[in-house]
């Protein structure tokens, strides 16, 4: 399985069978990695309505035929929109044919009425990935990291709008992932952030191995 890294909180994770996409925003994004017409996706996984998040999702599912997996009130808009969608919501767990999705709790704004954002652990080709989406830090990783054995997870650092680099320390050690991606920094200067800083602090206290993975970049995972 490879993950491809769009900058901010965009991400692709590919197998031989299935691309998995999550929170599409290309279209202003300022890393300008690719154009939506270049992006294919089986599905797409979007953590709530904000515009660097749901960005170009319902335009890609309509492209691609791509199924948008989020909470019930962005799933209901993308039906709307004459996209295909599944709805989910906090603490629920769903078998796909690519793997298993939970739907976990995000401490951020919606972007949507009635909505509340969210975060996925996904379970594909033997691995565990956690994306965090936008999220304040929360006693509560603690128990995502007694539930799953988190393989990676991708977590944002860039202040402001979600947690910084001191509390996505505490959330590593909540979480006990094995590896961890920062992400949502250095977009726009607001959330400027040195992620090397971010490595240092956590791999000093032994809490994971940080990837930090350039937008445009590939990993095997």
């Amino acid at each position: 399985m490879e993950l491809k890294f769009y900058g901010h909180a965009c991400f692709t994770l590919t197998t031989d069978q299935t691309t998995l996409l999550f929170d599409p925003f290309f279209t202003d994004n300022p890393f300008q990695i690719a154009q939506i017409s270049q992006i294919q996706a089986d599905y797409i996984f979007v953590s709530h309505g904000h515009f660097d998040h749901l960005g170009d999702a319902l335009k890609i599912a309509k492209s691609c035929n791509a199924t948008i997996i989020s909470t019930a009130e962005i799933a209901h808009l993308a039906t709307e929109n004459g996209c295909q969608a599944h709805a989910m919501h906090l603490g629920g767990t769903h078998e796909f044919s690519f793997g298993t999705v939970r739907v976990t709790l995000a401490f951020h704004g919606s972007g949507i009425p009635g909505g509340h954002a969210c975060g996925f652990i996904v379970k594909v080709a033997g691995k565990t990935i956690y994306f965090a989406g936008d999220t304040a830090l929360f006693g509560d990783m603690q128990l995502l990291g007694q539930l799953e054995k988190i393989d990676y997870a991708l977590l944002p650092i860039g202040d402001n709008f979600t947690m910084g680099p001191n509390d996505a320390t505490i959330a590593c050690k909540l979480l006990a992932a094995t590896h961890v991606i920062p992400i949502h920094y250095n977009t726009w200067p607001l959330i400027n952030q040195d992620p090397n800083l971010f490595k240092q602090q956590v791999e000093k206290f032994g809490y994971a191995q940080v990837l930090i993975v350039n937008p445009g970049e590939k990993i095997p995972l």
